[in-house]
């Protein structure tokens, strides 16, 4: 499986309780409602920092995990019509494409 890490921030316009409720609310289930996610993508995960004292304060508002079994999935589901025209307009709504990070893994589960 490959596996892509995305560290994103949110848009500067947005708190981060805005970014985390459109987060959840809007963009994930926009996602998940085009054919292709369930046709090519094996698993989509949004994570959002909580409270941690004794923790640094994180340089990201969130952490999206997606895994395809191949990368041409990958390549199916990113160039698909209904991703370049329902999900990826509506990614500059709550996040700045400019500060992503990202690492492409092979994901091995150990526990």
């Amino acid at each position: 499986m490959i596996k892509f890490v995305y560290l994103v921030k949110r848009a500067e316009h947005l708190t981060f309780e805005e970014f985390v409720t459109y987060h959840r609310e809007r963009h994930a289930p926009l996602f998940k409602s085009i054919p292709e996610a369930a046709k090519y993508v094996r698993r989509y995960t949004v994570s959002h920092p909580v409270p941690a004292e004794q923790y640094p304060a994180p340089g990201w508002d969130a952490v999206v995990e997606i895994c395809f079994d191949s990368w041409a999935d990958h390549d199916a589901f990113f160039t698909s019509e209904n991703y370049r025209t329902v999900v990826q307009p509506d990614e500059s709504t709550f996040f700045v494409h400019a500060d992503i990070s990202v690492m492409v893994t092979e994901e091995r589960v150990i526990i």
